[in-house]
């Protein structure tokens, strides 16, 4: 399968340190989580350059160490209060989640809770007290100009957001929202905020059209247009987006930066949701990447790039609620692109462009002594790393001599540069563009080093130690008869 990713660096906004990006989320609800340094080894290959987590996992800290990923960390909302009553408590946070690995690990923000006005409004008279302990804490470590300490809102706060001129935060949350953008502006940080464009069109009964949420092209007389300020917006995401400046503009503050902490659209969807399909889902999250990379900005801030997190990097299939919650992410667990996300004439994007990676796989029906053969002859004189296919790694399950050729053949196919007649092995073998990662063993080319797996240089923390045995051992005598016949094979 095929698919592109994405670094980006844009025009700043506020400050000249700062440059707008895309990065994208990385959730936890999975049933089969990938090991932290799997995540990371995606992260690499997809040239994925910022990242936010949800918590502050010190498996996923340390894996993103020495990698110059850019991180956002998460104060989960569960420890908000006791955050926000203790001063204390906040600089013990401080200390185990973000001094103990930065710099190695990049942390660039926290984001103190999530959406916790719409989604823990009881807690919600502590936020700012928690930020502002948080920055204590970081100003005490003469950290606070590496590491911006916002929180993430849902838009739904927004109230008569179109036209976006005339856009208003919800009175009920003056006491809240008016210091802490304050706070936002006395320490140069961002209003983050999560905007969902799908949400917005299925809440709308049919009167947002699909292709205004999508960012496809509308003719001029179906945008919409804001009768204030003549401006015209051709996408719901910039409507958004313009409705957070102007009700902040409402409350005097023009100097603090939008940056969008979520967005996305699902793959797949209920009955009742026929719109979250793999198309759509290509579609919106392809014209999202564009539109940054393209430094549209928005109608009200043209030519000024809105940096954003993309929801998400993997399917959530334990996420509760509805078929769609679970299908945002852009990859399935064993790191194969959900759709083939549409990047041509995107700019100047930095991507790992796999339309044309292949993969070097056994031949359906191949006798097994010669895949025996041909594994051993991989393994030894082939020089290929074959650790990984040791019990207990990544790659030994299944216990086969098929999935364990499968590895070793590709291996080796990447480490001569897929030259021609490097993936034939006598007949047994044949070049594929299906990538054959299964569970925990990741094929990415990207992870081949001189034929080793990158996903298999830190052991997962189950795994047992290096002195585990295979179960088949090498035959010498098909060593032999293997290197004859691929000498044969390359003639």
């Amino acid at each position: 399968m095929a698919f592109l990713l994405f670094l980006l660096l844009f025009t700043p906004f506020v400050s000249a340190e700062e440059e707008a990006f895309v990065g994208v989320n990385i959730g936890t609800d999975l049933s089969d989580l990938p090991h932290p340094t799997q995540v990371v080894a995606l992260l690499k290959a997809q040239q994925i350059r910022h990242v936010r987590l949800y918590n502050a996992d010190r498996g996923m800290l340390l894996a993103l160490a020495n990698t110059g990923i850019k991180v956002t960390i998460t104060l989960p909302n569960e420890e908000l209060l006791g955050i926000g009553q203790s001063n204390s408590t906040a600089a013990n946070w401080v200390s185990q989640n973000v001094v103990s690995h930065y710099p190695a690990t990049n942390i660039t923000a926290i984001c103190v809770g999530t959406e916790v006005l719409t989604s823990l409004p009881n807690v919600a008279l502590v936020l700012v007290d928690a930020l502002k302990f948080i920055h204590s804490a970081l100003v005490a470590s003469n950290l606070e100009t590496h590491i911006k300490v916002s929180t993430p809102l849902a838009s739904s706060i927004i109230l008569d957001s179109f036209p976006p001129s005339q856009a208003f935060f919800n009175r009920s949350w003056s006491p809240v929202i008016v210091p802490l953008l304050k706070f936002l502006q006395s320490t140069d940080s961002y209003f983050m905020l999560n905007v969902y464009p799908y949400l917005e069109y299925i809440q709308s009964n049919g009167v947002i059209p699909l292709d205004y949420a999508l960012f496809n092209p509308l003719p001029s007389n179906k945008e919409a247009v804001d009768a204030n300020t003549l401006l015209h917006y051709t996408n719901v995401f910039d409507a958004i987006v313009d409705a957070a400046y102007s009700a902040m503009a409402d409350l005097n503050i023009t100097n603090v930066p939008v940056l969008v902490t979520e967005s996305g659209w699902p793959s797949k969807g209920d009955s009742n949701e026929p719109d979250a399909n793999p198309d759509n889902a290509d579609t919106y999250n392809s014209n999202l990447i564009r539109h940054v990379l393209n430094k549209t900005g928005t109608p009200k801030h043209p030519g000024v790039g809105i940096s954003t997190f993309i929801y998400e990097l993997y399917n959530e299939d334990m996420k509760p609620g509805s078929v769609s919650e679970k299908n945002w992410g852009l990859f399935n667990s064993n790191g194969v692109p959900v759709y083939v996300l549409r990047l041509s004439d995107s700019g100047s994007v930095l991507a790992n462009d796999t339309m044309n990676q292949t993969y070097c796989t056994p031949r359906e029906g191949t006798d097994e002594r010669m895949l025996q053969a041909a594994l051993d002859w991989a393994c030894g004189p082939g020089k290929v790393d074959c650790s990984p296919l040791l019990q207990g790694q990544h790659c030994y399950e299944p216990d086969t001599v098929f999935s364990h050729a499968t590895y070793a053949f590709d291996a080796y196919y990447h480490q001569m540069g897929r030259a021609p007649g490097s993936c034939d092995f006598n007949g047994a073998a044949a070049i594929t563009t299906t990538n054959p990662s299964h569970g925990s063993c990741i094929f990415l080319e990207s992870n081949y080093r001189n034929g080793t797996l990158l996903n298999t240089t830190i052991p997962a923390s189950d795994s047992r130690s290096s002195d585990s045995e295979r179960k088949f051992k090498f035959s010498p005598a098909y060593i032999v008869i293997a290197a004859a016949l691929l000498q044969i094979a390359q003639m």
